[in-house]
């Protein structure tokens, strides 16, 4: 399994695909599939049965997953950024290949 560069709570940018452009905070990452889920981008549309919890059922708005390479980080700029590893004070840090900048 590889290492994925974008973490929860990270801010992205999707640079391709159908949502290409919209940004979003990342809820969740999903590493076997190397896809995350993203606030308020890629939303689908999902049917509900009747239950104990919901007696009305319906319509359900929620977001699905992502593919990681459809992603870019962005910095503290607003510019999208790849990201990059280094060790400081003896800990590693992201940082971001753009700006130079600890992320």
């Amino acid at each position: 399994m590889r290492k994925l560069r974008i973490k929860t709570g990270d801010t992205v940018r999707v640079i391709a695909g159908d949502h290409k452009g919209q940004e979003g905070k990342v809820q969740q990452v999903l590493l076997d599939k190397n896809k995350a889920i993203v606030e308020g981008v890629n939303e689908v549309s999902k049917h509900e049965k009747p239950s104990a919890a919901n007696p009305q059922g319906g319509i359900k708005k929620k977001e699905a997953p992502i593919h990681i390479s459809n992603l870019s980080l962005i910095d503290k700029n607003g510019e999208t950024t790849r990201v990059g590893y280094r060790e400081e004070n003896d800990k590693k840090v992201r940082f971001s290949k753009k700006s130079n900048e600890v992320i």
